[in-house]
């Protein structure tokens, strides 16, 4: 039988029982592998003492905990299905997710118990257990339930093909659909990010990026544990607090958003010791160049990207470190045991997977690999229209290059057609993104009565007497960008809205400008 994420657990914990495993500075916890496996242990047990049974979901609506990492394992040996719910959302957006879910416990933390208390009396059957010291009346202790729990393993019977949790999309479109993975896949996924990144049990992690995202999840804290590395759990991400954990836990590896490491390159770097830093993942979005040479040259640490989806585990390519100049650009190729192909596209029928294009075209993106989602939970139309004959059809806009690299164009939804023309807002932004005072910028389409749309830039910038004039001669004089392509139009704003894994939410910039279309006067 292949092995289980509870297996994986396990084993790591037979191997290194007395390695540090999970440091948690928040509540002080520096637990070795066999204190977090009695602690996981007795959690399982709570749970089963509460009526969790195989299958029924656990969700979390958690910053980073090491209780929402404890409860990933104890589902994990319950055959309980694992639920991590962004902490972002707002009690609407929660309700809807645990509506869907119908999960039997939900953990939740005191930051957090607002938004829980809006949407608790709509769900009477639902335990909700709060995991700090104050607890409000319409919740359970979720340490005394824990403390109260036997540390022995329970013995439940969990295989390869059982469900491992369902992680819910974080819409850069709309409403969330929740993506289904099995055990096997998970552990795949694992095994295919030890190979790329070349992790062992010498190094140590540090989780920043948030943990109920597939990002963080299966490409960092479960592939560490996996090899027996060392965790570091932040609550939530600080440039300030992340630098200062590098030097003080000697972190040898993280992942970051590309926003997150620009974010870090505008603190004073001399300030902290940085040294053991060898590994830096990004994902969610390709690195500027400009991007990627202050992080090689200011913090000396190699980098790697992944590309992906949640429905994918996430991870489908690698850029790899040795790759980031001669690529850059590009996602990556294929990783360990996956395809990927360009298609054609098409608004009238379902485009065929042999329907492939040549080097440079720019199709959809399809992928398949032993990651891939088994179906979306309570939405089998969606799943139908996502899954095809063994492929994964992305919605990305991308081209395969001459070495069969990867290069993301945009969402198929983000494409801007002006005069004819298509233009692949990626390009614009990377333009803008050489111009030294652009922190960061998202590019769309406005609809014109002319042209049909209009390039349209929301920008963020470090001098705020760099206006639209500035930015507009900077994208005249670059030899990169025809003039058709240029922004006609700027707005400049204090940030972006992003999603979880940190990619721009345009839908939430579109809003914004058909609201500002209609406030103007006919």
């Amino acid at each position: 039988m292949y092995v289980t994420i509870r297996d994986l657990f396990e084993q790591t914990v037979h191997k290194y029982p007395d390695k540090e495993a999970l440091c948690y500075p928040d509540k002080q916890i520096r637990w070795t592998y066999a204190e977090w496996n009695r602690e996981v242990n007795r959690l399982a047990n709570a749970l089963t003492g509460a009526g969790v049974r195989k299958g029924d979901r656990v969700s979390t609506f958690l910053f980073n905990t090491e209780e929402l990492a404890t409860c990933l394992f104890a589902c994990a040996k319950l055959g309980a299905v694992f639920n991590p719910i962004n902490f972002r959302l707002k009690p609407e957006e929660l309700a809807f997710i645990v509506g869907d879910a119908e999960p039997t416990v939900l953990l939740f933390e005191q930051a957090l118990s607002t938004t829980v208390e809006a949407i608790h009396s709509r769900f009477p059957d639902l335990q909700f257990w709060c995991v700090d010291a104050e607890v409000p009346a319409f919740a359970v202790d979720y340490h005394a339930r824990v403390d109260a729990g036997p540390d022995t393993r329970p013995d439940t019977v969990v295989e390869e093909t059982d469900l491992y949790g369902i992680m819910y999309t974080s819409g850069t479109t709309g409403h969330p659909k929740g993506v289904m993975h099995r055990h096997r896949d998970m552990v795949d996924q694992s095994m295919t990010i030890l190979a790329e990144l070349r992790l062992t049990a010498h190094d140590k992690g540090l989780s920043c990026a948030p943990l109920f995202h597939c990002a963080e999840l299966h490409c960092n804290l479960i592939p560490r544990i996996h090899v027996g590395a060392g965790s570091v759990i932040l609550h939530q991400f600080e440039p300030q607090r992340v630098l200062e954990l590098v030097g003080q836990e000697r972190v040898t590896t993280m992942f970051c958003a590309p926003t997150m490491w620009n974010m870090l390159l505008q603190e004073d770097l001399s300030r902290y010791d940085l040294g053991s830093l060898k590994r830096g993942l990004y994902g969610a979005a390709p690195m500027a160049p400009a991007l990627v040479r202050a992080c090689q040259e200011k913090l000396n640490v190699a980098l790697f990207q992944a590309y992906g989806q949640t429905e994918m585990g996430p991870a489908v390519t690698f850029l790899r470190d040795y790759e980031q100049m001669d690529k850059n650009g590009s996602a990556g190729n294929a990783t360990l045991n996956h395809e990927i192909r360009v298609i054609a596209t098409a608004e009238d029928r379902r485009v065929e997977p042999e329907e492939t294009l040549p080097p440079g075209e720019v199709g959809e993106i399809i992928v398949r690999g032993p990651g891939m989602m088994i179906g979306y939970f309570n939405r089998d139309d969606a799943t139908a229209k996502a899954i095809y004959k063994g492929w994964y059809y992305s919605g990305d806009l991308g081209y395969l290059d001459a070495d069969n690299y990867l290069y993301v164009a945009d969402r198929k939804d983000d494409m801007v057609i002006s005069g004819g023309e298509n233009i692949y807002p990626r390009e614009v932004e990377d333009t803008l993104y050489e111009h030294p005072d652009v922190r960061d910028v998202a590019v769309l389409g406005r609809p014109d009565a002319h042209w049909g749309e209009t390039v349209v830039a929301f920008v963020v910038v470090s001098n705020p007497d760099t206006g639209a004039e500035a930015l507009d001669a900077f994208c005249r004089a670059s030899p990169r960008l025809a003039d058709y392509k240029r922004p006609r139009e700027y707005h400049f704003i204090d940030e972006l809205p992003r999603n979880a894994s940190g990619k721009t939410q345009k839908f939430i910039l579109r809003e914004r400008l058909a609201r500002a279309r209609a406030d103007q006067p006919d």
